[in-house]
């Protein structure tokens, strides 16, 4: 369980990107920005966080430049929008770390917690014990179990999956319903 009364900036929200800030294509991957379409609400939600956590940080899988079928300028163009649109909307991403590696026993791929362990490495202020990681897949959850967070499960693509399981610490609808929870207890 987590008290979202105890959130406030000494908190960091990790984020997973596809199926939970935008819809994810079923067994392929997003390759170009043309692809890359918002979850309703996310950008309102992204400036309801920005007031409550310190830091915002993006974690991604992102097999499909390791198979050679997405480009890694392409991705880096989808960054750049993604980060352009909420910072327009009055909100921030503080960083995106994305790991292309094929190899599930990468330390950067999900569930391994090195594309967070980075992250804590580059902004020392991270407290992982006051962090939470937004996923859509027992993978996500996995990995904030790995990294040492809190876990919010998304069920946007993975309706099979059991809400009991005990990696999840929490479940929304959205992103946008998690960020007018927090802003409805503050």
């Amino acid at each position: 369980m987590i008290d979202l009364k105890k959130i406030n900036k000494d908190w960091t929200l990790f984020l997973d990107r596809d199926g939970v800030i935008n819809h994810e294509k079923h067994n392929d991957y997003i390759h170009t920005w043309d692809e890359f379409t918002f979850y309703d609400g996310v950008i309102e939600a992204l400036p309801i966080f920005s007031g409550f956590f310190k830091y915002i940080i993006v974690v991604t899988n992102q097999r499909g430049i390791g198979k050679g079928i997405t480009k890694q300028e392409d991705l880096f163009t989808i960054h750049k929008n993604l980060i352009a649109k909420i910072t327009k909307a009055g909100g921030r991403i503080d960083a995106i770390y994305f790991c292309p590696d094929i190899d599930n026993s990468s330390p950067n791929r999900k569930p391994n917690p090195g594309m967070g362990l980075q992250a804590a490495k580059d902004f020392p202020e991270i407290d992982l014990n006051k962090s939470i990681m937004i996923g859509n897949t027992i993978s996500d959850m996995q990995f904030g179990r790995n990294l040492g967070t809190k876990t919010i499960f998304l069920p946007t693509t993975r309706p099979e999956v059991d809400l009991k399981d005990e990696r999840i610490d929490a479940v929304h609808e959205s992103l946008i319903d998690f960020a007018n929870d927090l802003n409805n207890l503050h």
